[in-house]
């Protein structure tokens, strides 16, 4: 084995087929993603049985691709990495089946990556400096999870969201204050002409559970304000009501997060996850993280959303800690942060 150990890397947990080729777990060889958000906006979100027949349909083109781009071939490559949960279940299958099919046909070590574990590591990518142990908040469309990264592997979770994630109660509201899929980016941009203090919204904090998270009541508000509002005739600001919801949900996150920085004396803190890329999140943390004298650490918005980059960095911190996996490897659909 040469001093360079490359990760085929191969991502499709969700509505994204994504491959990439990865070097010594931080340098990015490639990085290919095939995004399937114009064809699912189309029926207002993601409809899982489509997004398993366009994984099928992009997958091979995809890993070619990457491995062109990244000027390698498959007798380069010393380990396949691929998500095997949490996710679609039919979507994953498709990535797992694929990478056991290579892992075969060339006798390739095959990592299993958790999908969660991959948006933490993205942030190993441009963050050569960083190392564990730290905190992250990984929020995402799917997930809002409140993580100690206490070594590369091993996590301790914090807190979680006992409703909806975050990212999907940004695609509620959006809907219902017709903005449309994907809510996320679209409630980031019509926010910027509204009030964030022209409705307050609840912020919700949960006795049993100081580092949970619940977003169902909080989208709930949003909707009997909207109903309100057409009862009584008052005007429906559809900025205001953005930017008002977007304020409450980073209120909670950031709160959370600094309650957890102080708790537990953490001098760096990361966030990762498509909703990461939300500039009004990201200026948050870093000012509460920046009056705490907590370094703050975040990936570039395409290593936020679903992407092969981050699972092929997970992979290779896996598997220089000897882990394989065997041609059983299956998918997981509800598979927990820290289980193998």
């Amino acid at each position: 084995m040469s001093d360079e150990i490359k990760i085929l890397a191969i991502e499709s947990s969700c509505d994204e087929t994504a491959a990439a080729v990865v070097v010594n777990g931080r340098e990015v060889r490639s990085n290919i993603i095939s995004s399937q958000i114009a064809l699912h906006t189309l029926y207002g979100g993601v409809v899982p049985e489509i997004a398993s027949r366009k994984h099928i349909e992009k997958i091979n083109q995809v890993i070619r691709q990457a491995l062109l781009e990244a000027d390698t071939s498959l007798d380069e490559i010393d380990a396949i990495g691929v998500t095997y949960g949490p996710g679609l279940v039919g979507a994953l299958l498709v990535g797992v089946a694929e990478a056991k099919a290579i892992s075969y046909a060339r006798n390739i070590p095959l990592v299993g990556v958790h999908h969660i574990e991959g948006h933490i590591s993205a942030n190993y990518i441009e963050n050569r400096e960083l190392e564990p142990p730290f905190l992250c908040l990984v929020v995402s469309g799917g997930h809002t999870h409140l993580v100690r990264v206490l070594d590369y592997g091993r996590y301790e979770i914090l807190g979680k969201t006992r409703d909806d994630a975050a990212g999907e109660a940004f695609d509620k509201v959006a809907r219902a204050i017709g903005l449309g899929y994907p809510g996320g980016p679209k409630i980031e941009k019509v926010s910027h002409e509204g009030n964030p203090h022209a409705v307050e919204f609840p912020r919700a904090k949960i006795a049993d559970g100081p580092y949970d998270f619940s977003f169902s009541g909080l989208k709930s508000a949003v909707l009997n304000y909207l109903n309100q509002c057409q009862m009584k005739g008052i005007p429906i600001v559809q900025a205001d009501i953005a930017a008002s919801f977007q304020k409450a949900v980073t209120d909670v996150l950031i709160g959370n997060a600094m309650k957890a920085i102080d708790e537990f004396g953490a001098d760096k803190f990361a966030i990762a996850g498509g909703v990461a890329s939300n500039a009004t999140l990201r200026e948050g943390m870093r000012e509460a993280c920046r009056k705490r004298g907590v370094e703050f650490y975040y990936p570039s918005p395409v290593f936020c959303t679903d992407n092969a980059a981050m699972i092929g960095v997970a992979a290779y911190y896996d598997f220089i800690n000897g882990k394989r996996d065997g041609l059983d490897l299956n998918a997981v659909p509800n598979l927990k942060l820290g289980e193998r």
